[in-house]
């Protein structure tokens, strides 16, 4: 084996030792400065023209930024080197723009969604979010369609991360607007605010949030009144209910929890509804309510029982991570003063299961917002990324992936290196280490050993404080796999990085990966 595989285990410890120290100065996974190894030439392992970079992180709308940084001719955001020649390979395909890219696993093309149906009927439709969640009311919603079906309206309002709920009267106000300039027979509105704030180990913002979220709920079921809207309420997965056992740590990471279900009429009644179900039955009970036909490739049931209701316009709500709890755990939103949500939990209220095999996850993961809002707008189980790609991890065909081959060849040919960028994780919808140490295992069995590991630290689907033990345990098996070094760690919250942010963020990665810029670790 070669000169960067003689580093093996040593160069994760010195991480490890570097982000334990960070943590005594209060830093956190999610934050996590960037760390660059040296020795006495300088940073070890960057890019450089004449590698290949695979980014084994699936999903999409948090790996955008960075991979524009790499591929995009024409990027503009910050000043970078070009690398050229240079093989980038996403794992899965991040954004439509990308199409041109050699993508490892392509997506699937979901057809006869609810939006299409709507607009194949000829009625107008809204969807609206803030930005952080308005891929999910459009792309993921509409099963992976990148531009509007004729008669959709998009509309989009500000993200404020330091104070979520300051979006909310925007997006109430937004609404308004465009229920007088417009008739839309469907509207699909998010409220982030539970999924933004959910991810907080202090239960008070929680508190906070849910009584926010509780009066924004008010004024938006007051104007599908005004406006003679039936009202569906329901959640893309579970995480604000849920702050822990109360004798343990908190809870800051999305559930497996069910999440609820209830049809409002315009008077504020409701219709008799099964008792259970799952998040692909929405769009067929939507489509009974407005009085059309479900089409064939809908595998969801309507969740409607006796009389169906008779309905000119849905008004479909997510109240984006807002699960229903469990004995024994401490439930933020029990705790907060909601009014409203009280008065509709009395209501007929379906529990839909929003994890695992009910929205195409693998059995027991929790449940994500993308795999939340494609099930919801596709009326059906829609198979997630991660099932397929560990069904060719299990399968074998993981290794005869023709774009892996293929970045490997294309660094062999060029006499350049392989770069491996992932996270450091086993439970985010994002991506899991295991991708990382399949494809080392993959370069040794080409007889392929000028391999880099750059790694992502979670702090969202892993506990606080987790990151030195995943380090630990990902350099303990790319020591057994004899090929690969960790040269760089850094928090999710910069590479992973969804706001925009690209100068403050996203430039320092790709300046840690191509320069060396960052805290140095040293080897020595």
């Amino acid at each position: 084996m070669g000169e960067v595989a003689s580093l093996g285990l040593r160069s994760t410890l010195r991480m490890v030792q570097k982000v334990e120290k960070l943590y005594r100065k209060g830093h956190t996974d999610y934050w996590l400065p960037p760390l660059v190894l040296v020795d006495r030439n300088g940073p070890v392992g960057r890019v450089r023209s004449g590698d290949s970079l695979i980014f084994c992180c699936r999903r999409g709308e948090r790996e955008i930024q960075l991979t524009r940084a790499f591929v995009e001719e024409r990027f503009t955001e910050f000043h970078r080197q070009r690398l050229d020649p240079f093989t980038f390979l996403p794992l899965t395909l991040y954004h439509p723009n990308l199409r041109h890219l050699p993508i490892a696993f392509a997506p699937q093309e979901i057809q006869e969604t609810l939006g299409e149906v709507i607009s194949r009927h000829g009625f107008g439709q809204l969807r609206l979010a803030e930005k952080e969640k308005y891929a999910h009311v459009t792309y993921f919603f509409s099963g992976g369609r990148a531009t509007p079906f004729p008669g959709e309206v998009d509309r989009c309002v500000q993200s404020f991360l330091g104070d979520p709920p300051r979006s909310l009267p925007q997006l109430v106000n937004t609404l308004e607007e465009e229920f007088v300039e417009r008739e839309a027979h469907l509207v699909v509105l998010n409220l982030a605010t539970g999924d933004l704030m959910g991810h907080s180990t202090k239960i008070e913002p929680k508190i906070r949030c849910a009584e926010a979220v509780d009066q924004a709920l008010q004024g938006i079921l007051g104007l599908a009144r005004k406006y003679n809207y039936w009202t569906a309420i329901t959640a893309d997965h579970g995480l604000l209910e849920d702050h822990g056992p109360s004798a343990g740590p908190p809870n800051n990471s999305h559930t497996v929890h069910s999440v609820p279900f209830v049809l409002v009429s315009t008077n504020g009644g409701s219709p008799q509804l099964a008792r259970e179900g799952i998040l692909g039955d929405v769009a067929p009970t939507l489509l009974a309510s407005l009085g059309l036909p479900q089409p064939r490739a809908m595998s969801g049931r309507s969740l409607l029982r006796g009389e169906e209701p008779k309905a000119d316009k849905v008004l479909l709500i997510i109240l984006d991570g807002w699960g229903m709890g469990e004995p024994e755990h401490v439930n933020p939103i029990e705790l907060a003063n909601t009014p409203c949500w009280d008065v509709i939990s009395r209501l007929p209220m379906v529990h839909l299961r929003a994890s695992g095999r009910a929205v195409g996850l693998l059995p027991g993961r929790r449940g994500n917002s993308e795999a939340g809002h494609m099930n919801l707008g596709a009326g059906r189980i829609v198979l997630q990324d991660d099932v397929q790609i560990q069904q060719a991890i299990k399968s074998g065909s993981f290794a005869e992936n023709a774009s892996f081959h293929r970045a490997i060849d294309d660094a062999r040919a060029r006499s350049g290196a392989l770069h491996l960028l992932g996270l450091v994780s086993d439970k985010s919808s994002h991506g899991s280490v295991d991708y990382v140490l399949e494809l080392l295992k993959f370069a040794r069995d080409k007889g392929f050993d000028n391999v880099y590991v750059h790694l992502i630290t979670d702090g969202r689907s892993t506990p606080p404080g987790s990151a030195p033990d995943l380090l630990r345990r990902a350099g303990e098996e790319i020591e057994r796999i004899r090929v690969g070094a960790v040269v760089t760690v850094v928090g999710r919250g910069l590479a992973l990085d969804r706001s925009g942010d690209y100068m403050g963020k996203t430039q320092r990665v790709y300046r840690a990966l191509v320069y060396g810029q960052g805290i140095p670790v040293s080897t020595d």
